[in-house]
Formats: C-alpha cells, structure tokens, sequence
C-alpha cells in the first residue's frame, strides 16, 4: 500500500476526530463532553486532538459545519410564484432540522445546531447579532426576487419566529405543528411593514479616495452562499468586514449599481470564522432549496483572514474594520475607510460615469 502524504493524514486525522466528536456530543452533550473521550474515540493522542482543533468549542462548531456540509442538498429548479410562498417554502426546509419526541436531548441539540452553553461571552453574543444581520440580508434578496420592495424586515421576522421554534423544539421536542409554523412564516410576507434603506449616517460619509492601484487575481477562495470559486480582484465592489461591521454589507448590496457584482470578505480569527460558515452555510443550504442558484449571483460573500485583507489593501483588520474598494480590470480604483465606506465607494463610481 503507497505511504499517504502528509496533507492525506491529516485530512484523515481531521475526519476521524470529527466523527469521534460527534458521537461524543451526541451521547453527552457539549458540557459534559470530554477531549481525552473524544481522543480516545479517535484511537488518537490528546495531542493529535489539539494540534487540529485548540478546544472543545472549536471543536463543536467544526462538528456542525461538517454536519451541514454533509446534509442533503436539494436545489431549487424554479423561482418562487410569490414572496408569500417562498417564505413557507423556506420555513419548511428550516423546519426539518426539528428534534423529535424521541430524539435524546444531546443528539436533537446537535440536529438543531444549537449553540446553548457554547456561546458564552459577550464578543460572541455581539457576533452572532451581526451575523443574524447578514442572515436576513441574505433572507431579504431571495424575497425581494419575487418582487419589488425591501423585504429585510419580513426576512428579519421570519428568523426569529423560526429561532424561537427551534428554542422551544431542544426544551419540549415534538411541542407545534411545523405545518403551522411554515404557514405563519409565509403570511408574514403579506405584512406592511414600510419597510426602507435609509442609514441616518450616509449624509455624512466621508468622500471615497479615488486611486489607481494594480490588483492581481487572488486564487483558492470559496463563495460560502454558491459553493463556487469567487476571486474578489474581478471587476465589482468589495466591501471587507470585521465581524462587528457585518450589518454594513447591505450597504454594499443597496448602494451598487444595478447588475454590479458585490464581494463581502469578512475578516476574522479561525475559530470566529468557523462559527460564521456554520451560521452562512446552515442559512444557505435553505435557501437554496426554494430559490434558484441564480438568485445571489451577484452576492459573493469570502470568508478571509488578515493576509486576503491586506492583499486588498486592508492593514490589520479588526472586528470593528469597514472597508470598500472598487475594482476595474485589475485595478483599484476607488477605497473608502470607516463607517459607510461602500456607500461612498459606490458614489464615487457614479460620479466618475456621470
């Protein structure tokens, strides 16, 4: 049998401590769960546990980010006749996550992807927020598809009766009718909620600077709404994002011009950055068995770390970074810094055509 190269044994280590993992949660939940088990499990070193993964969180989070990889993935053939009917269609696919009466408490924690006595402190809770901002964005595109109007407050509404479904089904599995649920998740799209665009802060953007800076393609990263490959030195708008600043990404998608490409890199740790795959990826393989895969092709969002950033131009980037440049044929040609910094980005482009 040919020797495995390094990079296969330790694509081999990493799967087999993740299905330890897993039936260690499984059979004891996360607080009671234990590395020298998990190790144990894996026929591994306690060592070769942590050279992977730095702790039990970590650990937990990569367990459902490879659960939701594995998933059954059910692509949509046709769009949606109503924003009404996506919104059941959606709520059903989210439903089907739901514990049964039967299920253990541990194994129906695991199928809701809960993140109950892991997320801890208050950096996380902060993150999450501003994920559930991207999420509804997210949400609000694949409605606003069906018809005109902003619709990221029906998206907003519609996930918080579904995180409170999902709340309900880990303290009394079995507990509704998720029939029930879908159908009120689609009435929620017949609302008038006025909804509108409208930041108090954009009159007082500061001006983009206009530059002339080459950019060379940047290879090897994956859109986390397509599956795709997605190189953010194509032509288009790139918003960069700390994980405080992630609500700032509509702001990227309202101020484009229309049919302009928009790339949100979102800059964080790795395990931060685990805990936003899980929290795109969980959202998208939803919505991707409503809507067509057409739907966001023009919304690229890169999970990157601090050296993509500082290719784009981005020093240092922290949870509060908001960023913005513009790129044509290989060129930079317009940054902007701070708050409202893609609104400013994507006026200048405006001018520049006018």
């Amino acid at each position: 049998m040919a020797r495995l190269t390094r990079v296969q044994q330790q694509a081999r280590t990493r799967a087999a401590v993740l299905a330890a993992a897993r039936e260690e949660f499984i059979e004891h939940g996360y607080a009671a769960a234990k590395v020298d088990r998990i190790a144990e499990r894996a026929e591994l070193t306690r060592g070769a546990v942590y050279s992977n993964f730095p702790g039990k969180r970590a650990l937990y989070l990569a367990v459902l980010v490879d659960m939701v990889g594995h998933a059954p993935n059910v692509e949509a053939t046709a769009a949606p006749a109503t924003a009404e009917d996506a919104l059941a269609r959606f709520a059903r696919a989210w439903l089907e996550r739901l514990p049964l009466a039967g299920d253990t408490a541990s194994g129906g924690r695991l199928q809701l992807r809960s993140l109950v006595g892991v997320i801890d402190d208050d950096r996380d809770r902060a993150a999450l927020a501003q994920l559930a901002r991207l999420e509804a964005l997210l949400l609000a595109v694949g409605l606003e598809s069906c018809g005109p109007g902003r619709r990221v407050r029906t998206a907003e509404l519609a996930l918080t009766l579904l995180s409170g479904a999902g709340v309900l089904a880990e303290l009394a599995p079995g507990f509704g009718d998720p029939f029930d649920r879908a159908r009120a998740c689609g009435h929620l799209a017949t609302l008038d909620l006025d909804d509108a665009w409208a930041p108090p802060h954009l009159p007082f953007v500061a001006p983009a600077q206009i530059v002339q800076e080459p950019l060379e393609p940047i290879d090897g990263l994956t859109d986390l709404v397509s599956g795709g490959p997605v190189d953010p030195a194509a032509d288009g708008l790139v918003t960069v994002l700390g994980i405080e600043r992630l609500a700032a990404a509509e702001d990227a998608v309202r101020s484009a011009a229309r049919g302009e490409r928009v790339t949100v890199v979102i800059a964080v740790p790795f395990e931060t950055g685990d805990l936003v795959r899980l929290k795109v990826s969980d959202l998208t393989s939803c919505l991707r068995a409503v809507f067509p895969a057409g739907t966001w092709a023009r919304l690229k969002i890169v999970l990157g770390d601090q050296r993509l950033a500082t290719v784009l131009g981005v020093a240092d980037p922290a949870d509060d970074t908001e960023s913005a440049l513009r790129v044509r044929s290989g060129t930079v040609t317009a940054r902007g810094r701070g708050l409202g910094a893609a609104y400013a980005v994507a006026r200048s482009g405006r001018k520049a055509a006018a």
